[in-house]
């Protein structure tokens, strides 16, 4: 029955100072406390060899006793660090430290010396020990350790009183009181009055402090099965270690182990017998590491080997290269998982950089070529004016034959075409502040189809409109953007020879309004789409078009905080796309 309890005891212990420590392995209140469950396993493992596998003699006992004193003074010595660290997770005092635990570096070899009783041991079956003054001295030290520690804990609680904290530590406070008084009547008084029934379950005395110790420092939490699922799902790959060796452990001892003692020892414990059981125990220890070795290289050098392989490719310019694992909540899971989403974010944030590039050069270049316009339109104005003046003066004579008046009304043609041309470089060169107002980007449309309607080639095309409705207005120059409009009607017109059909869509996504203007015509050459809204940069016939209307449309867009875009589609025509800011920015 005592061998039970002391298991009992003993997994407990493990179990509980586990739970903690991995809860928060970083934190030093956690660590002192795991200490301090260590502490406690070796005294309920000292109890468990000596109370249920004592042998006879004076020799067997003072390992017992010493290791008794030694382990006594080191659990005070960790509940002194965990007062001082709790709940701040502040360092250790290390002046503090050295003068209390000094006596200790003296204590612990007279203890292990069995310096501290004069006879240890059984007599008619009776425990007995007669200890001499030195002991007195190694239990004063003791409790004063244990004083300082609980005094230091109550100075902290009248601190955070009425707080989570003060809570915590006034319920430690209760498992010190209770563990103290258990311990000091099984280990001290009832002892020294010769009572010596209670000694075997010491170990067992200390499980409701140490439970109530763990309940506290864990949030009180510890029995809470939210905690218990948490724990569940996000299983950190400590636990995996430990039950993976826990259970390899198991398994080879009842598979392996009790077969082998049994086949090993059925004749007796012969020199024969042990050399059969040492030979089969190595042997078979083999096949429970292979297992283990398995397990490590599953759980960790696998998907490890996978996140290095993939890092590289991202560090090989792969942006957007994620890593294929299985998904899981331990702490390779989660690494797995933030990669993955770095190198995608990497990957979008590299493309927007890379939009945000060409956006710049492309607004450098209408800058320039606005500059280097105006001073050829102004340039070429003025003596052209003087040419057309010159040409309506000879016009005006009577006298001009037939092949003369041809010529100069050829020459006059020419110069209205110089003209018209000069007057788009002016008007792209322009900077006029736009005047903003609260628009509806479906009544520009349509104005913008009536206008575009005058034209008898954009007539024989088949429309086709897809307004949405309640769309939020915008804050917008009406007249610029109409200018926008018109400009891409006109040009699906010239790109679809007035013979095809335009589709004219408007839509509200995330308080963003999106125009589509699609025609089927002939389409654009995709080595062509990013050069479609540089100035002077045209598809059509020369003479057709002066490459500044799309400029234009990109400058207005982009100054009303939008952006357009243009895309082929798939059977045939080019599809533009522009997008404009709404809601808040919207004029009420």
């Amino acid at each position: 029955m005592l061998v039970l309890l002391h298991l009992f005891a003993l997994f407990l212990l493990v179990s509980l100072g586990f739970y903690v420590f991995v809860a928060n392995p970083r934190n030093r209140a956690h660590q002192t406390f795991a200490a301090f469950i260590a502490f406690l396993a070796l005294w309920t493992i000292k109890d468990l060899i000596f109370w249920n596998f004592r042998e006879g003699g004076n020799v067997s006992s003072g390992w017992w006793a010493s290791a008794s004193f030694i382990i006594a003074l080191l659990m005070q010595c960790a509940l002194v660090i965990f007062a001082w660290v709790f709940p701040e997770n502040s360092r250790m005092p290390r002046g503090k430290a050295a003068v209390l635990f000094a006596p200790g570096i003296v204590l612990i070899p007279v203890a292990a010396f069995g310096l501290l009783w004069r006879r240890v041991g059984f007599s008619n079956n009776q425990f007995e020990i007669e200890l001499a003054p030195l002991a007195f001295a190694f239990v004063g030290h003791v409790y004063l350790v244990f004083a300082y520690g609980a005094a230091v804990l109550f100075r902290k609680y009248g601190k955070y009183r009425n707080t989570q904290k003060g809570q915590q530590i006034g319920a430690i406070l209760w498992a010190v009181g209770i563990t103290g008084v258990l311990k000091t009547l099984a280990n001290i008084v009832l002892p020294f009055w010769g009572v010596y029934d209670f000694l075997p379950f010491s170990a067992i005395f200390v499980l409701p402090g140490v439970t109530i110790y763990a309940y506290a420092i864990s949030n009180f939490q510890l029995f809470s099965l939210q905690t218990a699922l948490d724990q569940f799902r996000l299983f950190p790959i400590a636990y995996k270690i430990a039950l993976s060796i826990a259970t390899v452990a198991i398994l080879s001892f009842i598979i392996f182990q009790i077969p082998i003692v049994w086949w090993a020892f059925r004749d007796g414990m012969t020199f024969e017998a042990w050399r059969k059981y040492l030979v089969f125990s190595v042997v078979s220890a083999l096949v429970p590491n292979l297992v283990l070795v398995l397990l490590i290289v599953r759980t960790f050098s696998r998907p490890i080997g996978r996140i290095t392989v993939a890092a590289v490719q991202v560090a090989n310019g792969g942006y957007g290269t994620e890593v294929d694992l299985r998904k899981s909540n331990d702490e390779i899971g989660l690494l797995a998982e933030s990669f993955n989403e770095m190198s995608r974010k990497m990957a979008d944030d590299i493309e927007q950089l890379r939009q945000l590039n060409e956006q710049l050069i492309r607004t450098e270049k209408l800058v320039a070529m606005g500059t280097l316009a105006a001073g050829v339109a102004h340039e070429v104005n003025n003596p052209l004016a003087s040419i057309s003046s010159l040409i309506q003066m000879m016009q005006a004579h009577k006298n001009l034959d037939a092949e003369t008046s041809e010529k100069l009304k050829l020459i006059s043609t020419q110069i209205e075409r110089i003209t018209h041309v000069t007057k788009d470089m002016m008007d792209f060169a322009r900077v006029r502040p736009a005047a903003k107002s609260s628009v509806d980007v479906n009544a520009v449309i349509e104005t913008s189809l009536r206008l575009a309607s005058f034209d008898k080639s954009f007539q024989n095309l088949r429309l086709k409109k897809t307004l949405a409705e309640n769309l939020p207005e915008i804050s917008a120059d009406n007249d610029q953007l109409q200018q926008v409009f018109l400009n891409l009607f006109l040009n699906a017109r010239d790109a679809m020879l007035g013979d095809g059909e335009l589709l004219v869509k408007t839509s509200d996504s995330n308080n963003r309004i999106k125009i589509e203007i699609a025609d089927s015509g002939n389409g654009i050459d995709p080595k062509n789409l990013k050069q479609i809204f540089d100035p002077f940069f045209t598809t059509k016939q020369t003479g057709k078009g002066t490459g500044l209307g799309l400029a234009v449309c990109y400058g207005i867009v982009t100054a009303h905080g939008g952006k357009i875009e243009v895309s082929s589609n798939e059977n045939s025509g080019t599809t533009f796309c522009v997008v404009l800011p709404a809601g808040e920015n919207a004029v009420s």
